[in-house]
This record gives C-alpha cells, sequence and structure tokens, in this order.
C-alpha cells in the first residue's frame, strides 16, 4: 500500500475512538485519520491529541463534517444506532466510502434505502460485523465449507452477555430503550444473526421468537432497595448489579483493575475512582438496576429455517457470569462446537478420533472482538486501497450480506412481539 487510506470519524465514542481508530497505531501505513467530529468536545480534544487532526477539522456535529468538501477517503460512521444511515448516505453522496457500526438502523426502510444508495454510488459500504473477521469464526466456517462434518443439519448458538454488561449497556446505558436506539436482538446480537447466515450459506425462509424483560423492573426491586447505588442502599452487600463493585471494585470491570477501559472509559474521561464516584452520584449508571426507564429484553431465543434444510436456534441471556459465545455445529458426518473465549473448536468426525483445532495465540490483531476489530480494518484498508475497476466494491461484511442479517433480527423481533408468531421471511 502506497499511501495510507485517510478517515474521517463521525462518532468519537467507544467504538469510534477506542475499537476502530487504534488501528492507525499499529499501522500507520495503512490508515491516517484527518478529520472527525463529536458533540462533546472532550472526545475532539482525544482524537486530536491521539492522531494530531487539525483543530480546523474536528467538527461539533456530523453535519458540519459533511458540509465540507469531502476531506478524506473514508469515513467511519459510529454514532447512535438511529443516526447511522442519515449520516451514512450523505458520506456516500459526497464521495466517501463507510465503515458503518452496526446495526445499520432500527427501520427497515432505512437498511434498504443505504442498500439502494451504496449501489447507486458504487462505492463500498461495509457494516461491522466483526465477528466474521476473528479467526475462531473464519476458521469455523472454512471447515463446513470444506466439508468436514458432512452437510450442515443444525447450529446452535448461544450469546452470553454477562449480568454486568446488560447492566451497563442495557439497563443504565446507551442502549436500554428500543424506542430511542434499537430492539435487543439488533443492537446486540444482529453479529449473531449475521454469523448464522454465513454459517448456513444460504437465506433464511422463516424465524420464531420468544423473549422478554424478566428481571430488571422495579417489581422485582428487592426490598430496601434505593434508586441510585450511593445512597445508602440496604441491599448493596448482596446485589452483583451493585455500580459501585461493578465500576470500582471488581477487578474485571472496575476502574482499580481496567484504568481507562472500557466500560470505566464510558463514564468518565481518563477515568479515577474520584471521577467514577462523581459519575455513579450524578449520572445514569450509578442508577439501581430494578429503577431504570430501560425496556429491552434481559432473555431471548430464536428458531430460523434456512432454505437448504438446516435449522438453527440461537439464544441470548444476561444471566452468565462473562461475555463470550458458544456455538455447536452437527452434520451428517460429524459435529463440531467451540467456546470463542477458549478459542478452540473441537472437531468430531463421526467413528473417528476427535480433533482440537487450537486458535489461541493466532487471533491475528491485538483488538476487540477476538481480533475481530482488527481484522475488519485491516480489510477495509486493504479493500479501499485496492479499489475495484467494476465500481463495486464489495467486503466480507458489505451492506448487501449484512442487509440479510438485519431482516433476520427484526423478523424475531416482531415475533416476539407477537407471541412467538412463525415470520417467513419473504411476507416480512
Amino acid at each position: 500500500m502506497s499511501q495510507p487510506v485517510t478517515f474521517a470519524v463521525c462518532g468519537c465514542g467507544a467504538r469510534g475512538l477506542e475499537a476502530y481508530a487504534p488501528y492507525q497505531d499499529r499501522h500507520p501505513e495503512e490508515m491516517k485519520i484527518v478529520a472527525g467530529a463529536d458533540i462533546r468536545p472532550e472526545r475532539l480534544a482525544m482524537l486530536r491529541q491521539r492522531y494530531h487532526v487539525p483543530e480546523d477539522r474536528c467538527f461539533a456535529s456530523d453535519q458540519e463534517l459533511l458540509a465540507c468538501p469531502r476531506l478524506a477517503d473514508a469515513m467511519i460512521v459510529a454514532t447512535q444506532d438511529r443516526q447511522h444511515v442519515p449520516t451514512a448516505l450523505a458520506a456516500l453522496d459526497k464521495g466517501y466510502h463507510v465503515l458503518l457500526e452496526k446495526p445499520i438502523s432500527p427501520s427497515l426502510e432505512e437498511c434498504r434505502a443505504l442498500q439502494a444508495k451504496a449501489h447507486e454510488t458504487g462505492r463500498a459500504v461495509v457494516v461491522c460485523h466483526v465477528l466474521r473477521y476473528t479467526r475462531f469464526y473464519s476458521t469455523l466456517e472454512s471447515l463446513l465449507r470444506r466439508g468436514a462434518i458432512g452437510k450442515i443439519e443444525t447450529i446452535d448458538a448461544v450469546e452470553h452477555v454477562a449480568y454486568w454488561h446488560q447492566a451497563h449497556s442495557f439497563v443504565r446505558g446507551n442502549w436500554r430503550r428500543s424506542d430511542e436506539t434499537s430492539p435487543m436482538i439488533l443492537a446486540k446480537s444482529c453479529h449473531d444473526m449475521d454469523i448464522l447466515r454465513w454459517l448456513a450459506g444460504e437465506p433464511c425462509l422463516k424465524v420464531q421468537s420468544f423473549g422478554s424483560l424478566d428481571f430488571f423492573r422495579a417489581d422485582r426491586a428487592p426490598e430496601g432497595a434505593a434508586l441510585r447505588c450511593l445512597d445508602g442502599c440496604r441491599c448493596k452487600d448482596d446485589c452483583p448489579y451493585d455500580a459501585e463493585k461493578i465500576y470500582i471494585t471488581d477487578p474485571a470491570t472496575g476502574v482499580h483493575g481496567k484504568g481507562k477501559e472500557w466500560p470505566c472509559g464510558v463514564l468518565a474521561n481518563d477515568p479515577t475512582e474520584e471521577k467514577i464516584r462523581e459519575a455513579l452520584r450524578t449520572g445514569p449508571y450509578g442508577r439501581c438496576v430494578f429503577h431504570c426507564d430501560n425496556d429491552v429484553v434481559d432473555h431471548q431465543t430464536v428458531a430460523l429455517e434456512f432454505s437448504n434444510d438446516i435449522h438453527a436456534t440461537f439464544t441470548m441471556t444476561a444471566f452468565t457470569q462473562t461475555c463470550h459465545r458458544t456455538i455447536k455445529v452437527t452434520g451428517t458426518l460429524g459435529e463440531v462446537e467451540g467456546d470463542m473465549a477458549e478459542n478452540v473448536l473441537h472437531l468430531r468426525p463421526f467413528g473417528r478420533p476427535e480433533q482440537i483445532v487450537d486458535l489461541r495465540g493466532e487471533s491475528g490483531e491485538s483488538s476487540g472482538h477476538g481480533g475481530g476489530d482488527g481484522g475488519l480494518m485491516k480489510s477495509f484498508c486493504r479493500l479501499i486501497a485496492g479499489g475495484d475497476p467494476q465500481g463495486s466494491i464489495q467486503g466480507l461484511t458489505s451492506v448487501d450480506a449484512s442487509v440479510e442479517s438485519h431482516v433476520m433480527a427484526l423478523a424475531a423481533e416482531s415475533s416476539r412481539l407477537a407471541g412467538g408468531a412463525t415470520i417467513a421471511l419473504a411476507d416480512f
């Protein structure tokens, strides 16, 4: 690559600035950030400091940035869910290729509009379904494609959200309400719908789903629960969802162990215990999990039928110790299963010894989502640098591929709201 691909970053939050921008630190020959936008001055200051973006190319909104002539080859759109498509459409019209944080949109009409605009302009729209770029899922997909277990018959996948992550993002945090962002099956699990579609290899025909918000509700609050965790809550000692534990004292999630990293970095820039305590006293992350305004589900299951007679199940549950994904695929000649956290696949051909596919130490880029964040950035930079003389640039998670999985997720939510009705995707 003779020159790095230049980027403008719209949305300098946990994904834009913490997940994707750091690829430049490791590969400055491939990526260079030259402009950015965020409504928070402190996040723009971080962009300027870390990546030496000139002050006159730091904007208070994506609209201000897009009012200028095109400033970069590509734009990272990592704003809130319902802002994604308007910004991406304007960016395509301005001449940018787009790297779009998932989900595209909770509106099927907006998803289709972006898909049409990508084809109309001939520019790349790559959605950040980063799991396809991990060694774990890419190796699994390769095993299935080469027939290691014969014809695929069933896929069973589980997303273990983790009790503290559910509390952080989907009870107290930005994705707690479907009317403000997206339903849980889209906001958190469109990754998983995308992986199921990719592994199945054929379109999904029908879905059926059940799920509810069962636990994080006011009527589940134990006696003595305060409205805020630091306000003398009498249930504090026995409550794993206590904000002081999650953000300060827990070695796996608190500021004493994680330092400036997520999730503490969401509460304060350059977080310290003092800053975190102030955020808990005054901000949304200090609220009791039973006294928030959340409405997204805390557990959901989906059954899916694909056109090649593959049947899949997917379960999302908040009630796990850690964040990870597990999967089992059965076929006519064997089975394969694995835990993404372990980064090991167990291949069991029928009548032959088990084979251990050990991917530890082979995640590729040192980045989040099992190396998927870095893998995505590498693929996108090389895609844009290489170009496409046919004017139809596609990536592993092109907008065409991603719209399919969004239809699956939105149909699943429609089924859930209808009490588990079977939804035919052709009709949906």
